[in-house]
């Protein structure tokens, strides 16, 4: 195999790598090191008994993930308020043909999930991500981790049994989510309690991200009054020459915040019978820089 193949190759499976590495770890950053770093194994490595190069690249990127995975943890890092994923910009183009596939992937990726996937261990989250979002069989995982396949099968049936216990239960209708999403800025920027109280449902929650580095509730709001009225207050505070740019992130229409060029805070909703049942509301900037160039 010569480099230029191996390059074309790597490249072809970069976008499932990056899935699965962010999925892993959360953080755009850390992902993409993780695929860098699979790079290099792949590019230095004696490619002439590598049949399935798409499982192969997969292991060393789960590997790899991992051990990040545990790193991270073993640091004990201390978050300021509550903690949110850093927004990811999902676009499966022509790569996922399936409308049921999409919907999978979408949903692995979305923040509600990954939130409940930090609560996994490293090693149950591989096994999650690898079996729920991108379908690999029981035995081919146990390959890729150095596993018995019946100690896979548990993990998995405990990683989907966590998950399912703790994930909420939302609508993923795009375009429902997209109105409600700009209605929902709209009376927010309006300053119309009315309008926006109608569109929350009443026990709807709010989690703001900040990190500590920008303004944003410390502890989740419940409740709509109380997540209406801390918005229209946020509201009337404004955001220099602001503009907003809609875009997919996390599998689901989000709006974008902008304060003359620089991201300034990212907002989604989850949706469920018509009404808003979950606001996220990231305002971290570490978490933001990423999408400057979106």
């Amino acid at each position: 195999m010569t480099t230029d193949t191996a390059t074309d190759v790597f490249e072809r499976h970069r976008p499932v790598l990056l899935g699965v590495a962010y999925r892993m770890l959360g953080r755009v950053a850390d992902a993409e090191d993780v695929v860098q770093e699979a790079w290099l194994r792949w590019s230095g490595a004696d490619r002439g008994d590598v049949r399935e190069p798409r499982g192969y690249l997969v292991r060393v990127t789960t590997r790899l993930a991992i051990d990040r995975l545990r790193q991270i943890k073993a640091r004990g890092e201390t978050y300021v308020g509550p903690w949110l994923p850093e927004p990811y910009v999902t676009d499966f183009g022509d790569t996922v043909q399936d409308t049921a596939e999409r919907a999978v992937l979408a949903d692995s990726v979305s923040l509600a999930v990954l939130v409940v996937l930090e609560s996994l261990s490293p090693l149950e989250r591989a096994v999650f991500v690898l079996r729920e979002a991108f379908g690999f069989p029981h035995h081919e995982i146990a390959a890729m981790l150095d596993r018995g396949e019946p100690a896979i099968r548990q993990l998995a049936a405990r990683a989907r049994r966590h998950v399912e216990e703790r994930r909420p239960r939302y609508e993923v209708d795009p375009a429902q989510r997209r109105d409600l999403t700009e209605r929902f800025l709209a009376a927010a920027a309006g300053g119309d309690l009315e309008a926006l109280m109608a569109l929350l449902a009443p026990d709807v929650r709010l989690v703001g991200d900040s990190g500590g580095k920008a303004r944003a509730p410390l502890r989740e709001l419940r409740t709509a009054d109380k997540v209406g009225r801390f918005l229209l207050g946020a509201a009337r505070k404004g955001i220099a020459d602001l503009s907003l740019r809609f875009l997919e992130l996390n599998g689901g229409p989000a709006a974008l915040a902008l304060s003359g060029d620089e991201p300034d805070s990212v907002f989604q909703v989850d949706v469920a019978d018509g009404r808003i049942q979950a606001v996220y509301v990231i305002r971290n900037p570490d978490k933001l820089r990423s999408l400057a160039t979106v």
